[in-house]
Formats: C-alpha cells, sequence, structure tokens
C-alpha cells in the first residue's frame, strides 16, 4: 500500500515526489514519472541544491559500461537491509555493518580470500520487490569500531569498508530463476536471508544481470529524500540535547511568584 499523498515530499527543484521509504519498485517508478509541484519550504531549499543523478554516477563510477563478468575466484553474498535509509548511508560513507554472524561470516570469506578474488554483495531491502546495487568489500570487518549513521544507532557492531559498483533496481522477477542450489530448500535467490552465499554460476548470472539490465529506477532517485531526512534527524537530536542540559528552559513561568494576597 502506498502512503498517503499527504504524507509526500517533494523535490524543491524537479516537482519529482519523494515518497516515505520503505518504497517498492513500483512506487519507484511512480514516482519517477510524477509531476507534482514543488512543496519544501524555501529554508529547506537553501539547505540543500537538488541532487544530479548523473554527475554522481560519473563522479563515483557506478554503473560500468565495461567490467570483468568472469572474475577469477569471486565469492558473492546476498545482503538483506531492514531499511532502504541504511543502504543510502552506505551509498554516502562507502562501509556497511551486518549482524554479528553475519560480519563473522563475510569476515571470514574476505580473510580466505586473502587477495584470492573479489567479494561481491549484491544489495536488496526487505519487502521492497528488488534487488538495488552491488558493492565490494574491501576490507575485513573492524569490530573495535561502529557507526552511529545507521537508522537503528547503536544496534549494528563493526563496520567494514565497501565500494560500490552498480545502484540500479532489478525486480525480483528478473532475479527469481535463480536458485540457491547450495542450500536445502533451493529456493530463488530472492528468498535469500542476510550473507546467504551463492555458488559460482548463480553469482556470475547475478553479476551479468545487474551489468546488462537497463534500468529506469534507482536509490539515487532518494537520494536528497534521505539527505533531508538525516539532517532534520540531527537537528531534533541536537534541540533535544539542548533541552536536557537547560532543565528550566521550559519551567512555568509562575513557579516562583508569591500566593500571597490570592
Amino acid at each position: 500500500m502506498n502512503p498517503p499523498t499527504s504524507h509526500w515530499r517533494f523535490d524543491p527543484i524537479t516537482g519529482r515526489a519523494l515518497t516515505p521509504p520503505q518504497k517498492t519498485l513500483q512506487t519507484r517508478l511512480q514516482q519517477s514519472n510524477s509531476k507534482s509541484p514543488s512543496s519544501q519550504s524555501p529554508s529547506m531549499q537553501e539547505m540543500l541544491s537538488s541532487t544530479d543523478i548523473s554527475t554522481m554516477v560519473q563522479q563515483n563510477g557506478y554503473n560500468p559500461s565495461q567490467f570483468d563478468l568472469n572474475p577469477s575466484h569471486a565469492r558473492y553474498f546476498v545482503i538483506k537491509s531492514y531499511t532502504e535509509d541504511d543502504v543510502h548511508k552506505s551509498l554516502k560513507y562507502n562501509i556497511w555493518a551486518s549482524t554479528e554472524l553475519g560480519n563473522q561470516r563475510l569476515d571470514r570469506a574476505f580473510n580466505e580470500s586473502a587477495n584470492r578474488g573479489p567479494i561481491y554483495l549484491f544489495f536488496s531491502v526487505n519487502a521492497s520487490g528488488h534487488f538495488c546495487g552491488m558493492a565490494q568489500m574491501l576490507t575485513h570487518v573492524d569490530y573495535t569500531t561502529s557507526s552511529s549513521v545507521w537508522a537503528q544507532d547503536g544496534k549494528w557492531k563493526g563496520v567494514f569498508k565497501v565500494r560500490w559498483i552498480f545502484v540500479k533496481d532489478i525486480p525480483n522477477s528478473t532475479l527469481r530463476h535463480i536458485k540457491l542450489l547450495n542450500t536445502n530448500e533451493k529456493k530463488p535467490v530472492t528468498n535469500s536471508r542476510d550473507t546467504t552465499e551463492l555458488l559460482d554460476d548463480a553469482g556470475k548470472e547475478m553479476l551479468n544481470i545487474f551489468f546488462q539490465f537497463n534500468s529506469r529506477t534507482s536509490l539515487l532517485q532518494d537520494f536528497q529524500f534521505y539527505e533531508i531526512q538525516s539532517i532534520q534527524k540531527n537537528v531534533a537530536q541536537s534541540n533535544n540535547k539542548i533541552s536536557r542540559q537547560s532543565p528550566n528552559l521550559h519551567a512555568n513561568p509562575f513557579a516562583n511568584v508569591s500566593h500571597q494576597g490570592w
């Protein structure tokens, strides 16, 4: 079910409707075709300029026109995220963190690979109906460091660096024929759990589809929405901190007034 239009936000430059998360692929397609007028306040327009998607793609090298589709000793994992907001943070900061078990699984794979081949991560947000990109794991998991950028601050322990390669929406229907033959259930890859590893053939087929698929939508279209959301969250946290540091700020103005003569 799509959220009520009264809760939608709009890009101040393009007028594109920016719906609150969680977005399905159908919602994103509707968003990309929206011609709704801008309703952002002037102050927010001054704080953020419109995000130029083509510039972001060029500057970061997303969706390259040439790529090694038959890498030697590569390993492939499915990453399931609770929120699209967290995937946005991964794009912005080039980091990721999984559950404790997921981190251990990925860290073990990274150490076993030992520079023999790349580790590719295929990202999908729960209940979104699509995969949203592929990144390469660049470092082992640093268990001594945690990031506070995630939607649920303090939930995820440890962090590792990634490099995003493909940022595009690919519907589950395009990938559902790929099976997890290394599991007892042999379910489609679209039914994977977080950090499920793919066999080499399945991983390479995923890689080829990510390279070839011509997508109309991507998370980059929502990048500004999440930037605005982050600013609003930081402002709210700052206001809460000020309130805690100034307990008398909202005190009863009549608290010290004498009651004599009343």
